[in-house]
């Protein structure tokens, strides 16, 4: 018979316990596994990059007000033009006693309203312009102020009433007087 050969630990009888408490860390001096990321000048640069996300933002909107503006301003100029013109074509027409010339610049509604001939009796009759001066057009209520100057030698404030034809979307008088 044959006996095992008796070496220390053998036969196992239980599993190996530590032998005390674990190892502490690896204390100062010791290189991490992976760089630590800079710190220092973060608040900086995000600083920066906000102010300038902010100032691009700031343009871009600035242009489009700036744009909106100028494209009211420009339809203001445009529309205030094309009243000028319609209101001074009118009063030239009458001026050069051009009635039936004048009556073909009124609106449709202001022709619903009144006849060819009605409307040359009663334009014939009124005391003739010898000058005209306009002002701007009012936008809300599309009137044109026009300062007159009669043949006698007396004035007048009086106003020009528009209207849209809805033809061509051309402005035209529909109405003048004080």
């Amino acid at each position: 018979m044959t006996t095992a050969p008796m070496f220390p630990g053998y036969p196992p009888s239980a599993p190996a316990q530590p032998a005390g408490p674990p190892p502490p860390p690896p204390g100062p001096g010791v290189q991490p596994p992976f760089p630590a990321p800079p710190i220092e000048g973060k608040g900086r640069r995000i600083g920066w990059g906000l102010g300038i996300g902010a100032g691009v933002l700031l343009l871009i909107c600035g242009g489009g007000v700036a744009a909106v503006i100028g494209l009211g301003t420009a339809a203001s100029r445009a529309l205030d033009e094309q009243a000028h013109k319609a209101v001074s074509a009118y009063l030239d027409a009458v001026q050069g006693q051009r009635y039936d010339q004048a009556y073909a610049m009124v609106c449709q509604q202001a022709k619903d309203d009144e006849t060819a001939e009605a409307f040359r009796s009663r334009v014939s009759a009124l005391e003739p312009i010898s000058a005209y001066q306009m002002g701007s057009l009012n936008t809300l209520n599309l009137t044109v102020p026009v300062a007159a100057t009669y043949r006698n030698g007396g004035t007048a404030q009086l106003e020009a009433y528009l209207g849209q034809n809805k033809d061509t979307a051309a402005l035209e008088v529909c109405d003048f007087g004080e």
